[in-house]
């Protein structure tokens, strides 16, 4: 587990933002929501991903995952450039009863972050944040942003990979 820093440019997602546990009802209506979205428009889409962050003085693990927030996302790699195409999509998905219409497209620019890997459950993902955070401390980064994960196998795979990013700025 070697972190890198890496710099990330504007991304244009499909996106849903939501309160709530990992996996937890919000959340997985939220996920619905996008790939339905994503299928009306005919879009290719990258891998789900993740924004993670706590309105709360202690750090985000300490806080009950209930009052987790978050930001669901799906890449788009090409943008539909017709006007209104996502409101048409949304229309086409209603009959799903999927929460299409809090799908929204946003672009995120994280510039400057430190990544790793985690290869393993996502209860010990803690692991892989502390060697981040030491990685950090060691080369004067502080956390500006919310904790973002991207996840390279399915959210129930046994052995999941996710791609663990801190956006930081020198402290």
């Amino acid at each position: 587990m070697i972190p890198a820093i890496a710099t990330h440019g504007p991304v244009t997602c499909l996106s849903v933002t939501g309160l709530g546990e990992p996996g937890g009802s919000e959340h997985t209506a939220a996920i619905r929501a996008l790939y339905t979205v994503a299928a009306a428009l005919g879009a290719a889409t990258g891998p789900l991903e993740g924004q993670w962050w706590v309105e709360d003085e202690r750090p985000g693990l300490e806080v009950p995952r209930e009052q987790w927030r978050w930001h669901v996302l799906l890449p788009l790699p090409a943008v539909p450039q017709q006007e209104g195409a996502l409101e048409r999509a949304r229309e086409q998905s209603r009959a799903s009863g999927a929460a299409v219409d809090r799908v929204r497209l946003v672009t995120v620019t994280e510039g400057q972050c430190v990544e790793l890997l985690h290869e393993g459950p996502f209860s010990e993902e803690h692991l892989s944040l502390k060697v981040m955070e030491e990685f950090m401390a060691e080369h004067g980064l502080v956390v500006n942003g919310p904790h973002h994960e991207i996840y390279l196998s399915a959210l129930d795979d046994p052995a999941p990979r996710t791609l663990l990013r801190q956006p930081v700025r020198p402290a």
